[in-house]
């Protein structure tokens, strides 16, 4: 008896909701879910090391029985894909923990144009390790990216008074190529089991394990920080954590290396904008540094769905 291909077998099982859903929509709604967390971050007052642990713990409390009703009904993810998940995880630990010590120090709005140097750093990965070749256009934005990423930071130019802008910069930069790291492997892992969950959930354990290390190593953990701060980890947890990458992880395995990371910076515009009613007031240079970044990824991006797996 033939199999109905719409209810799937055991071969090919039925898509779940948001592996039918298109990958553009998605990846917008996952790239507006995460401008928020910056802010969350900022609002509850603690350092990089317990912002990233807390958060990660407390999205865990929802992913895990999540996952466990997923895997009742898909089965379990393949191993491999287990192992990319949480590997993809770790660097998203890192992320953390570099950006919120950056969003003390630059604020949350330029923070979160700074983590935009995933858009130089994606497509390198993608060049070393699937060669893919990035378009000429891509190439000519990277000197301008990384000068917006200077001014955008306070590094060159102006800064808003009582910011540490080198360190900020510094921070932010490197959590952008972390960021670009977990893309990456998020990516490769992605698309290939009917699981939304169960990946999101992996990583999250990977990202709590190596923030927990960094955090504690470097800026201390406060387990007990107040029931004020933790309600703002909830919420990044929740809206930035659980939510943003479930939609996201359905849609870039869908999207070109570039366009999926492109299409991330709508984050940091909406982070911008939520940035003003915290008060954050950056210097003009740091505005046009900003523009700069959104221009040149914007540039870049536009070419490179023309580029080609070479060999």
């Amino acid at each position: 008896m033939a199999v109905d291909e719409r209810d799937g077998d055991a071969t090919h099982p039925r898509p779940g909701f948001l592996a039918r859903r298109g990958p553009m929509p998605l990846a917008v709604a996952g790239s507006l879910c995460i401008a928020a967390p910056a802010g969350f971050v900022k609002l509850s007052g603690v350092d990089g090391g317990t912002a990233a642990v807390l958060r990660c713990a407390l999205a865990l409390l929802v992913l895990v029985p999540l996952t466990l009703l997923e895997r009742r009904r898909h089965g379990p993810r393949p191993r491999r894909l287990r192992l990319l998940d949480l590997a993809a995880g770790g660097l998203l630990g890192i992320d953390f923990v570099l950006w919120g010590e950056a969003i003390s120090r630059v604020g949350a709005s330029i923070t979160s144009v700074l983590l935009n140097m995933q858009v130089v750093v994606f497509p390198l990965l993608a060049l070393v390790f699937t060669r893919t070749r990035p378009s000429v256009r891509y190439w000519r934005a990277v000197p301008v990216l990384l000068f917006g990423v200077a001014l955008a930071g306070g590094a060159l130019g102006s800064s808003e008074p009582g910011s540490d802008p080198v360190r900020g910069a510094v921070y932010g930069t490197l959590a952008g190529c972390a960021f670009a790291g977990y893309l990456f492997l998020t990516r490769l892992a992605g698309g290939r089991t009917p699981h939304a969950v169960h990946p999101v959930c992996t990583s999250t354990t990977g990202a709590l394990l190596t923030s927990a290390v960094l955090g504690a190593a470097w800026t201390g953990i406060d387990p007990a920080p107040g029931w004020g701060p933790v309600g703002w980890l909830a919420g990044a947890a929740l809206l930035g954590q659980v939510l943003a990458w479930m939609l996201i992880g359905q849609a870039l395995p869908r999207l070109s290396a570039a366009t999926g990371s492109a299409l991330l910076v709508l984050q940091p515009v909406a982070a911008i904008v939520f940035g003003l009613f915290l008060d954050e007031r950056p210097t003009w240079t740091q505005w046009a540094g900003s523009a700069l970044v959104l221009l040149g990824v914007w540039y870049a991006s536009r070419a490179e769905r023309q580029a080609s797996p070479t060999g």
